[in-house]
């Protein structure tokens, strides 16, 4: 099996991947002690992972992503003008806690930027418009994310977001990785060598995300039962934003006269968070361990089994609209 091949197997495989790597998780966390020293190991490997994912996307290829520019005004005023204010009306629905808001709020305003891609391409959308956009999702949710917060949860929001973490994430998990595979990316153009590099590395991004996601939940799942009944509280939410978030985006991509496999991807972006990569944000904030930790890990799981419904809906939407 070459390399391409087992690529192409391991994206096919990845829910499963990912759902076993849950489920070893489940289980450390719950048979061996103290799992939650993980929590150290959680920013290297989303650095590790979003590196690996940033590969993915061809420098050169940025300039011409950019020049679609109804895709990429179809793609932000969904994430963050429709989808926000989508999730201000679910709001309503959620207990008073702020900790609890401020979960939700943090995972549901963050579109997602890793395992979309290939989540849209097994859904026959146009995953290439999605992977060259990602830099400039990730830039716009940091920026726009401390805004939103204060927004939506007033005075209360000081208290919980500071700019140095935000500051922090940015350097290391989106500046640095990114660097680094644009090095990669030109040693490739470069070399024969850096170019088996690269080819093997694109074996990473799955392998990648089921590390990151066997950390979190081991790390998290000793603190896991001193927050169940508030974890649960909000899973009504993440089934109505998973069933309702890809209409709106879908709805979207139609006003903008997108064609159906941009469309499509416009609707997986709208249903997919970026619930990983905002989890260290949530970590540093004060008082949020175990229960906000709790809540975006919850996130992680439904929109897991939401995807699976996503590749075949979201593909049959397309069909019968084009």
């Amino acid at each position: 099996m070459n390399t391409s091949e087992l690529r192409d197997g391991l994206e096919a495989r990845q829910v499963w991947i990912y759902f076993a790597a849950v489920i070893v998780a489940t289980a450390i966390g719950f048979l061996i002690p103290r799992t939650e020293v993980l929590e150290s190991a959680i920013n290297p490997a989303l650095a590790l992972m979003l590196f690996v994912t940033f590969l993915q996307v061809p420098v050169a290829a940025l300039g011409r992503a950019l020049q679609e520019l109804r895709f990429l005004g179809a793609l932000l005023a969904v994430n963050f003008i429709a989808v926000p204010l989508f999730v201000l009306g679910l709001m309503q629905f959620l207990p008073a806690d702020p900790l609890i808001r401020l979960g939700v709020l943090m995972v549901l305003l963050c579109p997602c930027i890793d395992y979309v891609v290939t989540f849209a391409h097994l859904g026959r959308a146009d995953a290439r418009l999605l992977l060259a956009s990602t830099p400039m999702l990730l830039i716009a949710q940091m920026v726009l994310l401390p805004i939103y917060l204060r927004l939506f949860l007033g005075a209360e929001a000081a208290a919980y977001v500071q700019p140095g973490p935000f500051i922090h994430a940015f350097v290391w998990l989106i500046a640095i990785p990114f660097v680094l595979a644009a090095l990669v990316q030109t040693w490739a153009a470069r070399s024969k060598m850096g170019e088996r590099v690269s080819s093997g590395l694109g074996l990473a991004p799955v392998p990648a995300t089921a590390l990151v996601l066997f950390i979190v939940v081991a790390a998290v799942m000793p603190q896991l039962g001193q927050t169940l009944d508030r974890t649960l509280s909000v899973v009504p939410v993440y089934v109505a934003f998973s069933v309702l978030a890809p209409l709106i985006g879908w709805a979207v991509s139609r006003l903008a006269r997108l064609t159906p496999e941009a469309g499509r991807a416009v609707a997986f972006s709208a249903g997919t968070r970026n619930s990983l990569v905002v989890l260290p944000l949530a970590l540093v904030v004060p008082g949020a361990i175990p229960l906000v930790p709790a809540i975006i890990v919850t996130q992680t799981l439904i929109e897991l089994l939401a995807e699976l419904v996503y590749i075949r809906g979201i593909h049959r939407l397309g069909r019968r609209s084009a």
